[in-house]
């Protein structure tokens, strides 16, 4: 399959968009950032439509995206402090999100060139090498991204990685999810489900504090289908802190096994995207940093709350925090992670 141009870096390399299809699903990726920055699905009455956030030229996602359906690395998620013991000595990396370092800092892999390696109709292979010392982290990585489509209404997303050195690893596809559709609004009214009961609670600049808190009681609890503004307004220090949802829940059964992390649904389309992941938690973000000064490719601004992310991934700080599921990866060690987004109507 061929791609089609999508523009070039500021640095004069290509940047190509591949469409995958099976049946009436498309998605498009393009080899910089893996970014997601379409993904086309029908609704109950068969119309299809983009349920993605994203923008409409490279430069937008060179400059000003916050991570719009990219692929987040070296460390998907936040390290205290930018730093972190590892074997007996602290590895220090750029502070990017201060005072923390935030998917893998400024240029981290949401912001480099990928090499597709394999292209056809439902399947694009990717992968790069993080070179020792990239953004801080030790040791040579070379890391695989696989989207395919396996069967109708599906997307998969295989992660895989090998290093040279001992280095820390989380990866996530950071994709905002609007059911409506991309541009219509907010999503408060989407009906979600979090397998999960229990939550990482934050301090006061989103860092976890290492409890592990049970769900019951609060405004995390999502083991019933709620709509997403129906508590994000509430006093709750958390929600304040995070000016709404972006906080990991724990999910329930065993990493490392493909299991059941999210439902969403939106009543008015009747879309339903159900999230499966292999990977221990789940960050849900309500997108709240979007102000209305980024544009989508419907022409609408973009506000807080217009769309919803299930970033399935390791634990936040996770090298901070001997007591969370380790993100260490060695030499000889192999790292492998799925996640699927499975679409339907109801």
């Amino acid at each position: 399959m061929a791609g089609e141009a999508f523009g070039r870096t500021r640095d004069g390399e290509p940047v190509t968009r591949y469409t995958l299809a099976r049946g009436p699903l498309r998605l498009q990726v393009i080899d910089y950032g893996a970014i997601v920055p379409r993904l086309e699905v029908p609704d109950r009455a068969g119309r299809p439509a983009n349920v993605v956030l994203g923008l409409d030229a490279l430069h937008g996602y060179e400059t000003v995206s916050p991570h719009f359906g990219a692929v987040a690395g070296r460390f998907a998620n936040r390290i205290a402090g930018g730093r972190f013991p590892l074997d007996g000595r602290i590895v220090t990396l750029p502070v990017n999100d201060p005072p923390n370092t935030l998917h893998g800092g400024r240029e981290g892999f949401a912001r480099r060139l990928w090499r597709a390696e394999g292209a056809e109709e439902t399947r694009l292979v990717l992968t790069r090498r993080s070179r020792d010392g990239e953004m801080g982290f030790p040791g040579n990585l070379d890391v695989r991204v696989t989207y395919s489509l396996p069967e109708d209404g599906v997307v998969r997303i295989d992660y895989a990685a090998a290093t040279d050195r001992p280095t820390v690893l989380n990866l996530t596809n950071h994709s905002y999810f609007n059911l409506a559709g991309e541009g219509a609004g907010d999503v408060l009214g989407h009906e979600v489900r979090l397998f999960a009961d229990a939550f990482t609670p934050t301090d006061a600049v989103q860092i976890p504090t290492g409890e592990i808190r049970p769900v019951a009681g609060t405004p995390f609890d999502f083991r019933e289908a709620v709509p997403l503004g129906a508590r994000i307004r509430e006093a709750d220090p958390q929600l304040v802190r995070a000016k709404g949802y972006d906080h990991n829940v724990v999910l329930r059964g065993t990493a490392g096994t493909l299991r059941p992390a999210a439902l969403c649904r939106d009543p008015g389309s009747g879309r339903v995207l159900e999230v499966a992941t292999t990977q221990p938690g789940l960050q849900l973000y309500t997108g709240n940093t979007l102000d209305g000064t980024l544009v989508g490719p419907s022409g609408r601004i973009y506000r807080s709350g217009d769309g919803v992310c299930f970033e399935a991934q390791g634990f936040p700080d996770a090298p901070n925090r001997p007591g969370f599921p380790s993100t260490v990866l060695r030499p000889g060690e192999r790292f492998a992670a799925v996640t699927t987004w499975r679409f339907s109507v109801g």
